[in-house]
């Protein structure tokens, strides 16, 4: 949300119209009265302030337009107000530059650090404001809520360099957190900041490490307790002059970037505009790296590569035009067929010559590009596979049993313990980093969602009939990706009775709706079987043209109490991909 009080556009509709040409979207004009007005009622909202406010919604990729000196930069390239500016990387006027020396001990919790110097900046309120505001939505977005990089912002004439990267048990570091009136060790801070609306969504990062990070100065004094707290010592504010910035991190690409973005957006505000003052960044094996990169590179791609894939018919140097006007210098080559394009350190979303395409089709103007009827002549038609699921789902509804939709993901006991199986048998996909024991497992089978549909239906009338067709996933080492999917027909009937025989007309029901008559040789067949989620003797495979695809039969009875139901249910499970 971005405060434009202070407007140069003549109408909110022009200024609309300007963002979705840049490719924004602009939600909503409001001010922080009308916000609070609506959330909390008119008598809250009376001292609150009526400055225009308007809410824009920016690419998740666009880190540049993240705060309103990157956006107004963007947006004043854009209208040919002002040349992309070019970021460089200077010495220190007096001195060596500032060092950030990591130890080995950071190995094991966060590995990486960046840093770098915006010197003789000038803060105003807004200015102020801005600059933490970028940092807290670099925070929730690339920084994935500070588990990849964490930011911190300091005074530099408040402490003094070389600065040392190091972690330490929790309770060896003792310091003053931000806005903070005492001193706590790290182990304390843990337990204070648990009931903190804010900090307590980070503190399981480093919680359970056996060292904490944490960044020294000269003398001693904590800078920060990377990802949790700065120290209060170092504080910035309105007033400070020079800010020592450091990015702590697992991913060092995306440390690079955090602070090329932090750095560019406000070195206009230094007194030589545009310019960062560099840091060196000393490794536990000795090496020296000099931060930040703001490293610019070349692309080429031709004038036709474009018009093609947009649509438009331009020369290179219109071209060129319409991606410089993106932030993107561009120029034509000496031949006249080929455009260099320079990728700036702001644009790190630049990856690919399709991205460079598509500025240039916003440059262009999506509604100036002509419709045309496309050159090839496609017909749709639906999935096959999809085709004949739908056609079942019809008439197992018709045959008086009811569509379940169940989840796509169960826990590990669903498809193994429950059921009677050994988990190693079961071909299952894991996922790596399970948020809750619900969800462990792609599911191999059908039968547990709609076992846990019937135990959430107890209390409905008897008998209860259930089906499903969907997807489950099994490993396969064949596939590039190393599982499959494959689609599956379930169904159960739970009543006082077992109901064996109406499971078994069901069956019969399918293979008359997909014209696969009764055989051994050419249609299909069932043959008892043993298998430990079913009642021994209750058990029969599914066989077509000589196939097994699947079985029914009766549940077992350690299987219905497993999943809380108390009476007999019988089932059936078969794959309806070999009919296609």
């Amino acid at each position: 949300m971005k405060d434009f009080s202070k407007r140069s556009f003549r109408s909110d509709e022009e200024f609309d119209e300007l963002c979705f040409e840049f490719g924004l979207e602009l939600d909503e004009i409001t001010s922080e009265k009308d916000i609070i007005s609506r959330e909390q009622g008119d008598q809250k909202a009376s001292e609150a302030s009526d400055v225009v406010l308007y809410k824009i919604d920016v690419p998740a990729n666009r880190y540049d337009l993240l705060c309103l000196e990157g956006l107004v930069r963007g947006l004043q390239v854009f209208k040919d107000k002002m040349e992309a500016p070019r970021y460089s990387r200077v010495n220190p006027l007096n001195g060596d530059p500032q060092r950030l020396i990591i130890t080995g001990e950071t190995a094991s919790v966060r590995p990486h650090a960046v840093a770098a110097v915006l010197r003789n900046i000038t803060f105003t309120p807004e200015r102020y404001d801005s600059f933490i505001e970028l940092q807290e939505k670099l925070h929730q977005n690339i920084c994935r809520r500070r588990t990849l990089v964490a930011i911190g912002t300091h005074d530099l004439d408040t402490i003094s360099g070389p600065f040392t990267y190091t972690a330490k048990a929790p309770d060896d570091i003792r310091f003053k957190p931000l806005n903070q009136n005492q001193e706590y060790s790290a182990t304390q801070l843990m337990g204070f900041y648990k009931t903190d609306s804010h900090l307590r969504h980070y503190l399981h990062i480093i919680e359970d490490e056996p060292l904490y990070p944490v960044i020294y100065d000269s003398n001693g004094i904590v800078l920060s307790m990377p990802p949790i707290i700065n120290g209060d010592h170092s504080k910035i504010s309105v007033n400070t002059k020079n800010v020592f910035i450091e990015c702590t991190a697992t991913d060092l690409t995306k440390a690079k970037i955090v602070l090329d973005m932090i750095v560019t957006m406000f070195s206009e505000h230094c007194d030589q505009p545009f310019t960062v003052e560099e840091a060196e960044v000393v490794y536990p094996d000795g090496r020296m790296v000099t931060y930040p990169e703001l490293a610019y590179r070349t692309e080429t791609l031709s004038a036709d590569y474009i018009n093609s894939k947009v649509g438009i018919n331009e020369t290179a140097e219109s071209i060129a035009q319409l991606l410089t006007r993106m932030c993107l210098k561009s120029e034509v080559t000496s031949d006249g067929a080929e455009i260099q394009v320079e990728i700036p350190p702001t644009r790190s979303d630049v990856i690919h010559a399709c991205d460079i395409m598509e500025d240039a089709a916003m440059a262009y103007g999506f509604n100036n590009i002509t419709r045309t009827t496309p050159r090839t002549y496609t017909v749709a038609n639906q999935f096959p596979l999809n085709k004949l699921t739908e056609l079942l789902r019809l008439d197992l509804a018709t045959a008086g049993f009811t569509e379940a939709l169940t989840f796509a993901l169960c826990s590990q006991e669903d498809i193994a313990d429950k059921l009677q199986k050994n988990l190693k048998d079961t071909k299952a996909v894991h996922i790596s980093n399970p948020k809750t024991a619900e969800f462990q497992v792609a599911r191999t089978t059908l039968l547990p969602g709609l076992l846990k549909t019937l135990a959430a239906n107890r209390k409905m009338p008897l008998p209860l009939k259930l089906f499903e067709i969907s997807d489950v996933v099994l490993r396969d080492e064949s596939t590039d990706v190393g599982a499959r999917n494959s689609r599956r027909l379930c169904a159960v009937y739970y009543n006082k009775t077992p109901g064996f025989e109406v499971i078994h007309g069901l069956l019969d029901r399918v293979m008359q709706l997909l014209e696969v008559k009764p055989g051994r040789n050419h249609g299909y067949y069932i043959q008892a079987a043993e298998d430990s989620t079913y009642f021994p003797g209750r058990c029969a495979e599914i066989f077509s043209h000589g196939k097994s695809i699947g079985r029914l039969g009766v549940l077992h009875p350690d299987v219905i109490n497993s999943f809380e139901l108390t009476m007999p249910c019988s089932a059936l499970d078969i794959d309806i991909e070999p009919f296609l």
